[in-house]
């Protein structure tokens, strides 16, 4: 549907055209990769608040030009006096919409911290556009404006919900303005309280930004409110909080390096994945045929029965990620594949320190927020993100226009389940952002929004370049398919045993011989945003150039130059 776009300076790809045209101005100006990211994922928390949240998460990872690389959770606990078992005792097991989701704000402190560390402009700087595209309006486009429609009656739930996206007593139509007035002079609060402490220097006043959020007014006023509606969040959790710097996870897989963030979020399938589609093979399989598909959603089940049975804050739980990236582990996973026939369900628990846990089976929503960004600069800096959370599960602040983030609903009811709640303890998270590493030193930051069709979007993407020799957008555009064999990672964590979808760009012939081995098949609209939308910029030094595309499945750009 589009090219790949080439370049030599730099490239940014990311949600929303507006989100990559305003970073791309920041590299234009002479900032780096991290301070355009930055830029761009503010923007996408304006530009996208269906889907992101300036008070909600934003996991981040860092490859400097020189071989650096790190990752930043941004990733918010629950509030330190959340009573373990509230869900379970007053709530049946099941998770309300509403302020008891609420986890600490993790975004804003992550932004900075990227700044503050590997960036070179103040926050007023990355932060302008984000403020411009609040206080000024954008148009509502199609995506946005499906999701306004969809959650009309959610965001009727709370007055301030209703004032900030029904302004009109209805959802915005599209192409119509929509203006965050209060979230606008939320940003510009932080940015003056950098100014004003400008004279200390850039590190002191980035620190009075993040100050002016997590131990100021703004801080004050959530937790104000946040009591008010019955939730537990204080101003405690908020000034002690600080995004925390984790190891990647990285593995080899052919002549690359695979880099995610670890099994505090969904990122570690990703290399498990790839790690068994190495040991069973692709010989002889062609791209998206019926038995190639097959293969990758039988792989794809045992990547999420083990994300299911293990994964949680390794803070909290002995994840055991060494062995599920085991050759033993990865043997057995692949050994239990029958080529001719799909597994009815997740395979089992090969060992027992958890579950199985029980999930509800009922149809629901299959929540389709995040979204994504991607720079690499002219200095070999890679930066990629997934910023996140929506704006309809829990109420706005009065006067903030922000919602605190309701990422809790990423955590199970039950304590004893690895991604159970507890105070203190995060969620476990599906935003993923993720960078290849070859051994020709190209470097690729790639990543997608839509909750549990990310690593299966990002997985088919990378074979498809790297496997298949597609040239990057061909890669993003190619007919997707998605299993949903797994306890959904939303509430109510719905269950769809033996249930895969197609888009509708596969020939029924395909669907049938499908349906032949055993799976459920349900054929989705060709471009739907239910296959996560892809982004990604592959950067070659013995080329010298930028290789980028954008997923046509939400109004995602690239840019380059």
């Amino acid at each position: 549907m589009r090219p790949t776009l080439y370049g030599s300076q730099h490239a940014v790809s990311a949600g929303h055209y507006l989100a990559a045209a305003a970073a791309f101005s920041i590299l234009e100006n002479g900032g780096n990769a991290i301070d355009a990211g930055c830029c761009a994922g503010m923007a996408l928390a304006v530009l996208h608040p269906d889907e992101v949240n300036f008070a909600g998460v934003a996991p981040i990872m860092i490859r400097t030009g020189a071989g650096k690389v790190v990752t930043i959770a941004g990733l918010g606990h629950w509030p330190k006096s959340f009573p373990q078992d509230l869900f379970m005792r007053e709530h049946n097991g099941t998770m309300p919409l509403g302020v008891l989701r609420t986890v600490v704000p993790a975004a804003p402190d992550a932004w900075i911290t990227a700044l503050k560390d590997f960036g070179t402009m103040s926050f007023g700087d990355v932060a302008a556009a984000s403020i411009r595209f609040a206080k000024e309006g954008f148009a509502v486009f199609k995506f946005l404006a499906d999701e306004f429609a969809k959650h009309e009656e959610d965001y009727r739930r709370w007055p301030t919900n209703a004032k900030l996206f029904l302004p009109e007593g209805r959802a915005l139509r599209l192409n119509e303005r929509f203006v965050q007035t209060d979230l606008a002079a939320t940003i510009q609060y932080m940015v003056d309280e950098e100014r004003a402490a400008a004279g200390k220097g850039r590190v002191a006043a980035l620190e009075a930004a993040r100050a002016a959020f997590y131990c100021g007014d703004i801080a004050t006023r959530i937790a104000q409110h946040q009591k008010e509606e019955g939730g537990y969040l204080s101003f405690e959790d908020l000034a002690n909080f600080h995004s925390r710097y984790e190891d990647p996870v990285i593995i080899r897989w052919r002549d690359f390096q695979v880099i995610t963030c670890g099994p505090w979020c969904q990122g570690p399938m990703l290399v498990q994945a790839l790690l068994m589609v190495e040991r069973a093979g692709l010989e002889g399989l062609k791209h998206n045929e019926p038995a190639y598909i097959h293969l990758l959603v039988e792989i794809l089940k045992g990547a999420f029965a083990d994300r299911e049975y293990h994964y949680g804050d390794p803070r909290f739980v002995d994840v055991g990620l060494s062995t599920l990236l085991s050759d033993e582990h990865i043997g057995k996973r692949v050994a239990g594949i029958d080529r001719n026939a799909a597994m009815p369900d997740m395979p089992p628990n090969l060992y027992h320190n958890s579950g199985p846990f029980k999930a509800a089976t009922q149809p629901s929503e299959r929540d389709p927020d995040t979204s994504y960004l991607c720079v690499v600069d002219r200095w070999g800096n890679a930066f990629s993100a997934t910023p996140s959370d929506a704006s309809w599960r829990s109420p706005v602040v009065p006067g903030l226009g922000i919602v605190p983030s309701g990422r809790g609903t990423q955590s199970r009811p039950d304590p004893k389940h690895p991604s159970g709640v507890a105070p203190g303890k995060r969620p476990r998270l599906t935003p993923n952002p993720a960078i290849l590493l070859r051994d020709d030193g190209s470097v690729m930051p790639f990543g997608a929004p839509g909750g549990d069709s990310q690593v299966q979007a990002m997985l088919q993407v990378a074979l498809n370049a790297f496997h298949f020799g597609m040239d990057i957008q061909e890669a993003i555009d190619a007919p997707r398919f998605i299993s949903l064999s797994f306890p959904n990672s939303f509430a109510p964590y719905s269950h769809y045993p033996g249930l895969m979808a197609l888009e509708d760009r596969f020939t029924p012939g395909v669907a049938d011989e499908l349906k032949g081995l055993g799976h459920k098949i349900e054929m989705l609209p060709a471009y739907s945003r239910r296959f996560a939308s892809v982004e990604a910029i592959l950067y070659q030094p013995k080329t010298g150039f930028f290789r980028s595309g954008a997923d046509p499945r939400q109004p995602a750009y690239a840019i380059t130059i």
